[in-house]
């Protein structure tokens, strides 16, 4: 393999965001589906996390949507996603993962941001400020 080969594998790759797997222990996750970017509660949700961006980070929370067949936030593709966490292709869904990979809250709403804080706040790692 020539060596400017190899370095841009390598750039390539350090550029590509974890996958979900990697995430485990180390992040929640906010996982947002939804079947395009014209959904209203999609739109809702993303207001939601603006308004709260000092929370969501102050809790480890990271926000990976599935939108269409796009994913942000992790290398994972849409179809992986939504068949692991059974999510449908024509409905908006957010799940909120733990660090330990459980689900902790599902809707087919978006979820407030007092309620995301409530139930992080009561998770035991978030109790013991993440050790």
């Amino acid at each position: 393999m020539n060596i400017s080969l190899l370095f841009a594998s390598i750039s390539l790759a350090a550029a590509l965001p974890p996958g979900m797997a990697a995430l485990r222990w180390e992040k929640r996750i906010l996982l947002i589906a939804a079947p395009d970017q014209r959904n209203a509660d999609l739109r809702e949700q993303r207001r939601i996390l603006a308004r709260w961006s000092a929370g969501a980070e102050e809790r480890d929370l990271k926000v990976v949507e599935i939108v269409g067949r796009d994913v942000t936030g992790v290398s994972d593709a849409a179809p992986t996603l939504r068949a692991r966490y059974r999510l449908p292709d024509s409905r908006f869904s957010v799940i909120l993962i733990g660090k330990d990979g459980g689900t902790k809250l599902r809707a087919t709403r978006p979820i407030a941001a007092a309620a995301l804080e409530r139930t992080i706040d009561a998770m035991p790692m978030r109790r013991n400020r993440d050790l």
